[in-house]
This record gives structure tokens, sequence and C-alpha cells, in this order.
């Protein structure tokens, strides 16, 4: 019989596609696996939308929905954070998490997502040796998992500190400001936050879905022990990078980049969650027809103050939204898509040249391992804090100034735009350094390559030999 790994990706679609990366995986090594899903209180299309892709594409995974947790509960009536709501939720799910592993005929490992901290709970229960997959980058890692040592006896003190700089092991220096708001904006969600990566450095191992040459100084910082003081810190694996692909190969904007020239057109797409007010859109709009350059533009509706974060949208206006005449002046070198694109086959196709990004990790590695030039903007989490490791350490990238004020002006997007596209002086230098990150990502998940030896080297350390029969 095949050993059984659980993995176990909490709430959302973000959390979902690169676990189901992981899980092809195992599948590769010769391990059943088992997804457990969790049903969103309120009902999603996006959600079930994204386990019907992902039960289509990947037939020999079992996955298993559990019932959406009881409902919020919370006696004093005070608004909850999302990100308290969501540990809350999944902490709601452990007696449903139990059942469901004691009804498969054996489970030998159990694998979470980060924000499933209390599923740790479940597993001690049951004797189950608990891993973690965490979906962004060894260098975020090395500075959550050092948050609870930092601040745990002063949280006031995040606050307080504003664009002061600040310094982790294995990181260049950033603002204060640039973690993400659920560390520096609530101090209920501050607390579970923290908690959440105590907890998280008592599993057995954390995969990372990046690459050794990528990020080696956070992995030495990770290795050596710097990022926990004063206890064991686990075994990290990178992994990756883990891009998943096979989105809608007949979308127009394919056939319209077709009839562009190689790498002469810049990409820009922010996100599931990404939204811009229609000052921000129009300010985009007005810097791109200056630049001169071909674009492709996936643009989403604005949010308005009334709808809550993941929300779905309606389909944007694109007439109303964008300067008058606009579309139909740059309809030769330019095209707008509403809500949504195929975005891997867009960066790996031969004429995409730039991509102007919200430093979402996956984007980021999508970027990266299609060796494109990357134009950061973040937005919200961690986004900040990746716009760091790209820009100041990995030098894969360049800042659009402005991000984290009330708005990018025309000028910076038309500026940046050039610099990225033109064929001499730093976007050059910058496009030789991504084509080099691009080949050294292929090369760790070949035979032999880091990642390919860090995955096996993880199964080796699962010692997953004796197999928890969950009905004993």
């Amino acid at each position: 019989m095949k050993k059984t790994v659980v993995l176990y990706p909490g709430l959302g679609v973000g959390h979902l596609v690169p676990m189901v990366e992981v899980a092809k995986l195992f599948l590769k090594h010769g391990l059943a696996v088992t997804m457990a899903l969790v049903e969103p209180q309120v009902k999603s299309t996006d959600f079930s939308a994204a386990v019907a892709r992902a039960r289509a594409s990947n037939p020999s995974v079992a996955f298993r929905v559990l019932p959406s947790p009881p409902a919020d509960s919370n006696p004093d009536g005070a608004p909850r954070h999302h990100v308290v709501k969501v540990i809350q939720s999944l902490a709601a799910m452990n007696a449903l998490l139990r059942d469901f592993l004691r009804s498969l005929p054996s489970v030998h490992a159990l694998v979470l997502d980060m924000f499933c901290v209390d599923a740790q709970d479940v597993a001690a229960e049951l004797k189950l040796p608990v891993f973690y997959s965490f979906a962004s980058a060894a260098s975020d890692l090395a500075i959550f998992l050092n948050l609870p040592s930092k601040f745990a006896s002063n949280t006031a003190k995040i606050k307080e500190l504003g664009d002061s700089i600040i310094t982790f092991p294995g990181v260049p220096p950033f603002k204060a400001s640039e973690l993400p708001s659920e560390v520096i904006g609530d101090d209920e969600a501050l607390v579970y936050v923290l908690r959440m990566f105590e907890r998280m450095a008592e599993a057995k191992g954390i995969l990372i879905n990046s690459f050794d040459s990528l990020e080696k100084p956070a992995l030495s910082a990770l290795n050596d022990g710097l990022c926990v003081p004063g206890r064991a810190t686990p075994p990290v694996y990178c992994i990756g990078p883990l891009v998943s692909g096979g989105g809608d190969k007949e979308h127009e904007c394919l056939r319209w980049l077709d009839a562009q020239p190689d790498q002469s057109v810049v990409f820009l797409s922010f996100g599931s969650l990404g939204t811009f007010t229609s000052k921000q859109l129009e300010e985009i709009a007005v810097g791109l027809e200056k630049s001169g350059e071909r674009f492709l533009w996936v643009v989403r509706s604005p949010r308005s103050p009334d709808e809550k974060h993941g929300d779905p949208l309606p389909e944007p206006d694109l007439d109303a939204l964008m300067p008058e005449g606009f579309l139909e002046r740059t309809k030769d070198r330019g095209l707008v898509v509403k809500s949504w694109a195929p975005q891997v086959e867009v960066l790996r196709h031969r004429a995409t040249g730039a991509f102007m990004t919200h430093c979402g990790w996956n984007s980021t590695l999508e970027g990266i391992t299609a060796g494109l030039p990357l134009l950061c903007w973040p937005l919200y989490a961690e986004q900040k804090v990746n716009k760091v490791h790209i820009v100041e350490g990995m030098k894969l990238g360049v800042e659009m100034r402005g991000y984290n004020e009330k708005v990018v002006k025309a000028e910076e997007v038309e500026e940046k735009v050039r610099w990225v596209m033109a064929s001499e002086g730093g976007g050059r230098a910058l496009r030789v350094r991504v084509a080099a990150a691009k080949d050294a990502a292929a090369e760790a998940l070949q035979e032999g390559g880091s990642s390919n030896l860090a995955f096996a080297q993880f199964l080796k350390d699962m010692d997953i030999s004796k197999v928890a029969t969950m009905h004993d």
C-alpha cells in the first residue's frame, strides 16, 4: 500500500493552488495524496471553480471538501480582523478534520498551510508528524519566524517604529512600515500572527516554494538557527519554483501577443485581489500611452468602500474607466483585458518583455521563471517586504515609486516602462540578471538540482515508515 500524505491548505483559492503543486511532487515520488479542503462560509463560485479545475487536472489526488466551519461567534461584538477570522475559523475545523483523518485507512503525515497551526493539536492527538508548506519566500519565513522573539514582549513597539529601518538575519534592512498590515495595524491580529509563527517552529520541517540560489542569505540564516533564537529551527527545504500553468491557451490576449515582436510587450497584472481607484487607473493609462511602448494590461473594477476584501467584483466598464479616446489611440500597440488573463502563458510568451506586478510570491516566481524583469508595485499582505527582497536582495526588479502613497503618477509609469524596455543602460543589465535567474530556476528542478535533491532529502527525513491507522 502506498504511503498517504494529507495536505491541508486552509481557506481560499490562493492557498489551494500552490498546495496542489506540492501534491504533484508527492505523487511524482510514489506517495498517495489526499487534499482536505474547507468549504467557505459564504458560497464562492471562485472556490468551486478552482476545486473543479484542480480535480480535473489532478485525477490521482483525492480531494475532500469538508463542511464550512461554524459561524463566527464573537461574544463581545467587536469587529474582527480578517486574519483573526481565518485562524479562528480553521481552529473551529479541528473536530471535523480529526474525524476525517480517522475515516481514512491510514495517514503517514500531515502537511499544513501556515494559517492551519491549530491543526497541530489534531496531529498530536493522532500521533502524526506535521510539516508546513510555506507558499511565500524563504526571506519572508526568515522574518516571520523571528517576529515572536523580536516583539513578543512589546507588541506595541512595532507600531511605534513607523518608517524606522529594522533588520533581520538573512534579509536586506527595510522599513518597519513595510511589514504586512496584519503585523503593524491591528493589535489582536498581531497576537495571532506571532502565535502562528511561534507554533510553526514546532513542526518537523518546512517546505518552501523557492530555490537555493535565489535566496542564499535567508536560507543560511534559517539553516544556522538565527531566525528562531533560543530553540531549534525546523529543517527548511527549498523545493521550487513550483509554478502552475495550463490556463486558457485560446484566450484572445495570446492571439494578440502572437502578432507582436519578441520581448516588446509590458504585461501589467496585479493578482486576484489587486484593485485600483479610478484615478490610479487613469494615471496608469496616461503613463502607458506616453511611454510609446507596447502593453497588455489586466484591469479589474475599482473596489467600492463598502465592499469587503475578497468580494467578487463586477466586470469593469473600460470605456468609463479609461481616459477618453485612450483605447482607440493605443489599439495598435496595446490591449486592455477585463479582470483576468492566463498569466503563466502570457509571461512565457516570446512577445512579453517585462512584468509589472503586485509582488505576490506566486506571481514573482512566475515572472522569474519566465526570465522577465519585474516592475514592483506591492499592494497588501507581505508584498512590500517581497518588493525589498526582489529589488534589494535578488536585484531582479525595480520599485514603482509612490506605491505607498495615494497614487503612482503617470510620469513614473512612463519612465519605468521606458527604462525597463530600453535596449541599453540599467534595464539591459536587469534583463541579463533575470535571464540568469531563469536558468538557475530550471537547473534547481532538474535531476540532481538543488530543489530536486531537497525534496528527496525531505522524504528521507519525514521518516513515515510507521503507519498511523486511524481506526485504532
